[in-house]
């Protein structure tokens, strides 16, 4: 059993609320949210936080972890050059080692930067699994299928094997990597086994102009009509990027009750555009953010897309009232969970699992306390997460990894991957 005290509880079961409580864990859930009782139980370590803030953890709704060997590879390129250019020649070339190996690396970000679960799409899955398991992070995979990919069927042994009853640490999601990259013939398999499983898909999705009207040149409809028009929507699920959704695609999105994934820093890196989050927002789509991977972003920062989100939605609908910032943060914890489908990680309450960030409150950019949720989406950084607990495991604390191995280590063996195979 752990102890947080003398600290304060931030939650969204009733609107986001800020209370001055502690907070104690049982090895894996979250065991007692209260005011210190009279009596204290043994426990194996008391952590006083003096006056620091604990939240859910950010969720990262939209991610390919492991292309972080691609981190600063090919930037300043619009995204058809640089995928196809760029991108997909060196993924050709992607051992499953390195696979292994950059994922670790990404979840070295995603721990120091508070995010407590990732919604990943990329593809040798087994390796990317075991760097997951291997570190204790929490993460679900969204499939890729596209014309790429000799053997299609491996999409639903993957789903049957990555959804195991019980399993709360690794999930599966039917997907497709997008309609651009993919034929009918492939979408309509995706959608059979959507209607096979009654589950929920999702996609990148209009992330470009030059997608959405390519798409409407080939079929007549827009991305996300053409997918609904398919029966790829019936059970739920989404889209990320999301970002030239006209009107129907808003209407769409809202009627079936589907998540829109903003993925701001990479759409703005790429000149792609700027999704019309408000505007969603206010016609009831579910939001949550992504940071979308390091080959595009180039950083797995969700204090970046929350900031951004914000400030976006300020330019474009020219007020500044527009996306409250608090909404932001409910977006990267709360909602993040929501979308991944992990209920017992999306809010700090009893009997939840104990997945929790520590936001070190006593650091020039939190004061004055004036309002710590805004201080967090408009001030904060990663510099301002003091711990990650992830499961009741503290994966990271104080500038310090608990993740089974040395960073330094591991440095030496990902520059040794990049400097044998690739070639600037």
């Amino acid at each position: 059993m752990i102890r947080f005290y003398n600290g304060k509880v931030l939650s969204f079961e009733a609107g986001l609320k800020i209370e001055d409580k502690e907070l104690w864990t049982d090895g894996r859930n979250i065991s007692y949210i209260g005011p210190k009782p009279e009596s204290l139980p043994e426990f194996e370590r008391e952590i006083d936080l003096k006056g620091d803030l604990m939240l859910p953890g950010f969720k990262n709704a939209h991610t390919h972890t492991a292309m972080t060997f691609l981190r600063s590879y090919a930037d300043d390129l619009p995204l058809q050059e640089w995928l196809y250019n760029k991108v997909f020649p060196e993924e050709a070339k992607l051992t499953p080692e390195a696979v292994y190996l950059f994922t670790k690396l990404g979840i070295m970000e995603y721990v120091s930067g508070g995010i407590t679960a990732s919604f990943d799409m990329y593809y040798k899955n087994d390796e990317y699994i075991l760097a997951n398991r291997e570190c204790g992070f929490r993460t679900v995979i969204c499939s890729a299928l596209n014309n790429f990919d000799a053997d299609i069927e491996n999409i639903e042994r993957e789903f049957l094997k990555f959804n195991a009853p019980g399993d709360d640490m690794v999930g599966y999601r039917l997907g497709i990597h997008a309609e651009y990259t993919t034929s009918m013939e492939r979408m309509e398999y995706l959608s059979s086994l959507v209607h096979k499983y009654k589950v929920p898909a999702f996609t990148h999705i209009s992330e470009t102009k030059a997608e959405t009207e390519e798409c409407i040149g080939r079929y007549g409809l827009t991305p996300p009509q053409l997918l609904d028009k398919i029966g790829f929507f019936d059970y739920g699920g989404g889209g990320f990027h999301c970002t030239w959704f006209n009107d129907e695609d808003i209407e769409l999105f809202a009627k079936k009750g589907l998540w829109a994934v903003a993925n701001p820093a990479s759409n703005l890196k790429l000149a792609s555009g700027i999704a019309p989050l408000e505007k969603m927002r206010k016609a009831g789509v579910n939001l949550a953010i992504g940071t979308d991977g390091p080959a595009s972003n180039n950083a797995l920062d969700m204090f970046r897309e929350m900031y951004l989100a914000c400030v976006t939605q300020k330019h474009i609908c020219e007020d500044a009232a527009a996306f409250n910032a608090d909404f932001a943060l409910e977006m990267a914890c709360k909602n993040g969970a929501d979308c991944l489908n992990l209920p017992q990680c999306d809010d700090l309450s009893v009997g939840k699992r104990a997945d929790l960030t520590v936001i070190n409150l006593r650091m020039p950019s939190m004061q004055p306390l004036h309002n710590i949720s805004k201080n967090i989406v408009f001030a904060g950084s990663k510099e301002n997460v003091r711990l990650t607990m992830i499961n009741g495991k503290i994966l990271y604390e104080d500038g310090q990894y608990f993740l089974g191995f040395e960073p330094e280590d591991l440095y030496r063996e990902v520059n040794a991957y990049v400097k044998a195979e690739m070639k600037n």
